[in-house]
């Protein structure tokens, strides 16, 4: 019995702690959500820890516990959003497989979906933050190239590679390639959409994408 009751006690204490675990990544979560609010919104200098502190739901010190100081906070923050840009990107990205034929659809579809990643309010949100902030936080942004823009443009570059050996594609050089294409499709993106004050009709995503797809083809497209 006194085995039984051992056991039973560190099965309890075991979902015990994982429970503990999982509250308090829940926690940090919260915090990291609540922050990029508040400091889209209101800007680093401008924005207080009590804030978000507030609007994660927890106390002032829970937050500091986390993270220890503000600037800190930041930096985890900016990393917590461009890791879930990223998801959505790979998720676009992934779709470039190819199908034995033309690769003009199969690329419009995919820089369609990439563009409605890009013009996501989030996604504007973060550029903006990190744009206001790169003066005083340089690093912000190889935080921003290490979780988001070196992993999508790998990927990206992969599924071109791809194109080009089946033979829908002239590429030497993938990574240039992918700084075309990256180019064209984001281009004008930026004035059509004013920084993201302006969104953009699911037709207008198409359109840049058709015209993006159009002059990438005419520079690496197959001539067969």
């Amino acid at each position: 019995m006194e085995v039984v009751y051992a056991v039973r006690m560190s099965a309890a204490m075991r979902r015990k702690g994982q429970a503990a675990h999982r509250g308090r990544l829940d926690k940090r979560q919260a915090i990291l959500a609540a922050a990029f609010e508040v400091f889209a919104r209101r800007g680093y200098a401008q924005a207080g820890v009590d804030e978000v502190a507030a609007e994660a739901g927890v106390a002032k010190a829970t937050v500091y516990n986390h993270f220890g100081d503000k600037e800190t906070l930041l930096r985890e923050a900016i990393a917590a959003s461009a890791e879930e840009a990223t998801a959505k990107n790979l998720a676009a990205v992934e779709r470039l497989v190819d199908t034995g034929g033309d690769p003009r659809e199969l690329l419009e579809d995919v820089g369609f979906r990439l563009i409605q990643c890009y013009c996501d309010e989030q996604s504007w949100a973060l550029r903006r933050l990190l744009y206001a902030e790169l003066a005083h936080l340089p690093d912000l942004l190889e935080i921003v190239q290490v979780h988001a823009s070196a992993r999508v443009q790998q990927a990206l570059a992969d599924r071109l590679a791809r194109l080009a050996l089946a033979g829908r594609l002239r590429i030497s050089d993938p990574d240039s390639a992918v700084e075309q294409l990256s180019a064209l499709l984001t281009g004008p993106l930026e004035a059509r959409a004013a920084w993201g004050t302006r969104r953009l009709s699911a037709a207008e995503m198409r359109q840049v994408a058709t015209a993006a797809v159009g002059t990438f083809l005419h520079a690496f497209g197959s001539r067969a």
